[in-house]
């Protein structure tokens, strides 16, 4: 079984590509609140709520100073497609070789009717601006996510 990071660990390093084709790196968030989340698959109805959901709520993030990034196994192409499908503005990120989801321990043995297979925990991160994980939401319900990471957001900018 993967292991999750934990609160108050520097977050892994990574660069992926966007669904405009332009490298995208945790680097460039230094200094910014960045809400980093996990999904399984484009163009499934939990993964569209929960990217409307975001898009939804992104002014009132980026009011707070924050900027999301969500990442899957899915191709460019395919975030391409999802985010003009469904009008969604924030930034999806892909990794087809599961090495960043692996990194974050979201990449993980699953079993469903019996059949065991590897995929995505729904995960999401609260990165500080230090790069630090202010906070951790694991096998995340899609119903009320968004509202409670940006709760908790507030909550964490105030702290500081």
């Amino acid at each position: 079984m993967a292991r999750f990071l934990e609160k108050g660990n520097k977050a892994p390093e990574f660069c992926l590509f966007d669904q405009e084709n332009r490298k995208t790196c945790l680097k460039d968030y230094r200094n910014k609140w960045l809400v980093l989340y996990f999904y399984p698959k484009d163009n499934t109805s939990g993964c569209t709520k929960e990217a409307q959901d975001f898009t939804a709520h992104l002014d009132g993030f980026k009011k707070m100073g924050a900027h999301i990034i969500g990442i899957s196994p899915d191709s460019i192409a395919s975030h391409e497609l999802f985010m003009s499908k469904h009008e969604l503005k924030i930034t999806l990120l892909s990794d087809p070789d599961h090495n960043v989801l692996a990194k974050y321990g979201v990449w993980q043995k699953k079993k469903l009717y019996g059949r065991e297979y590897f995929g995505v925990v729904r995960t999401t991160y609260l990165i500080d601006p230090e790069g630090r994980i202010a906070h951790i939401w694991h096998k995340v319900k899609v119903e009320g996510h968004v509202v409670d990471v940006k709760t908790k957001l507030g909550e964490s900018c105030r702290i500081r």
